[in-house]
């Protein structure tokens, strides 16, 4: 039978009160955060989302999004360097965590009453570990860690359950000290009845979905030129939020520029592959569609920690030159879909209550055990 050695932080999700904090730098935290709450609402409780922008005093928040949207867009190359100087023991990482420990009144104020508290960003991890750490919030604080590679701010000691999107990212996390459990990822799923919404386009050919996130950052621009010149897949570059790129490429012959999508699970459905640079949650919502995932000219910092997570769990491929792009793409054409979400894992909702909700028959049993 199986087992999670984990606190069950929710025992009974009906009736109960829950509050989600978030992070809006960028789309993929938000779409997690609505996810659990949709997965939290239909079994019975009530769910209030919260920005970590929003709480954190004196504009904190909306300062650290402008630098950090600022950094990615304009020097994306010092990103890596950032997140180095941010890991435990630096200066910068102790300033950060002191300055988020400053908005645990504030959260602690806007969760009063509620019976869990879950964290979908790290900045909202270490702001709520503050409050749980010092007895402001009082009852279990959980951190849903998004990606597939876990940065120091993403941990905190007084956090009382860590979930990971995969058992990889959940080692990661226990090196850190976290008690935390892989579970079955909350994802966003394509409409099956929707039309192809690519059509429009007039796309003769396999697809490559080129994707950045919702800010479309990185080396988006080189990696259509890549996909275009392997004559494999057409490039479908999302842009997201990115205008001048998709400007740029909308005047290039064989790619198709994307502006911003609100059905972005039904264009990755509708792709034979999703090429992306960052390994966040559009990668997720990838790999629950079934369709095929390759990580190219990844950013760096925490986009190349998820390249290494990705290839490590076998999830993703990382060619590292326009060679390998072409032998990747012809590798997963030729493989075809397949749905890569490990289901061997509790879902959120049984880990959360400590119990199987399923039926024995859908996943063999096995025991897990958090160190």
């Amino acid at each position: 039978m199986e087992q999670w050695v984990l606190p069950a932080p929710l025992l009974e999700p009906s009736a109960s009160r829950v509050a989600i904090v978030s992070g809006s730098y960028g789309a993929g935290h938000n779409a997690a955060a609505a996810e659990i709450a949709r997965e939290l609402t239909a079994a019975g409780a009530e769910v209030t989302t919260y920005d970590v922008v929003e709480l954190l005093p004196l504009g904190l928040g909306s300062l650290l999004r402008w630098a950090y949207y600022t950094q990615l867009r304009r020097a994306p190359s010092t990103w890596g360097i950032t997140l180095g100087q941010l890991e435990t023991g630096r200066p910068m990482h102790r300033l950060l965590v002191s300055a988020f420990g400053s908005g645990a009144a504030r959260a602690s104020r806007v969760v009063a009453g509620c019976d869990l508290v879950i964290a979908t960003h790290p900045f909202a991890a270490q702001m709520l570990g503050a409050a749980r750490d010092t007895g402001l919030v009082r009852v279990p604080v959980v951190t849903y860690l998004t990606d597939a590679s876990v940065h120091s701010l993403w941990v905190h000691p007084a956090v009382d359950v860590h979930l990971a999107i995969h058992e990889e990212p959940a080692q990661q996390a226990r090196a850190r000290g976290a008690r935390c459990v892989a579970v079955e990822p909350v994802v966003r799923v394509a409409n099956p009845a929707v039309a192809d919404p690519l059509a429009a386009f007039g796309v003769c050919g396999a697809r490559a979905l080129v994707t950045g996130g919702s800010l479309g950052i990185g080396e988006l621009e080189q990696t259509a030129h890549d996909v275009l010149r392997t004559g494999v897949m057409v490039p479908v570059v999302a842009c997201g939020s990115n205008q001048a790129l998709a400007h740029r490429l909308s005047s290039v012959p064989g790619v198709v520029a994307l502006g911003w999508r609100d059905d972005l699970p039904d264009v990755i459905a509708a792709s034979d592959c999703v090429v992306q640079n960052a390994g966040g949650f559009t990668c997720l919502e990838a790999l629950a569609a079934g369709t095929p995932v390759v990580t190219y000219r990844p950013i760096p910092g925490h986009g190349v920690t998820n390249a290494e997570s990705l290839e490590r769990a076998g999830l993703a491929s990382w060619p590292r030159s326009p060679a390998a792009l072409r032998a990747a793409l012809v590798d997963v054409l030729a493989a075809g879909r397949e749905d890569r979400i490990p289901h061997d894992a509790p879902t959120l909702l049984e880990a959360l209550t400590g119990r199987r909700l399923r039926s024995a028959p859908e996943r063999p049993t096995r025991d897990v055990v958090v160190a």
